[in-house]
């Protein structure tokens, strides 16, 4: 079944009147069947530029930045926004 034929099966009203649980299960799904194939993204020419500054940057100064830790506690205490 190609995509038109889904979207119309299901239609955005179908969809939001689903619980929020399974929205969310909805939603994993479809993020799940696009990670399958990155190579189907396509990145734009800024983004690729821009990925390569940062990698650079981080080969240059791999301790500068913030740990993962140190992004989980910011994130979760909101310290984040004054930053």
């Amino acid at each position: 079944m190609d995509t038109a034929s889904v979207m119309n099966t299901i239609s955005i009203t179908d969809i939001l009147k689903l619980p929020v649980q399974e929205r969310i299960q909805l939603v994993e799904l479809i993020w799940d069947s696009v990670a399958a194939v990155p190579e189907a993204v396509e990145v734009s020419p800024e983004l690729k530029a821009e990925l390569e500054s940062r990698l650079i940057e981080f080969e240059r100064s791999p301790d500068s930045g913030y740990s993962w830790d140190q992004v989980k506690s910011r994130l979760k205490d909101g310290s984040w926004r004054t930053a």
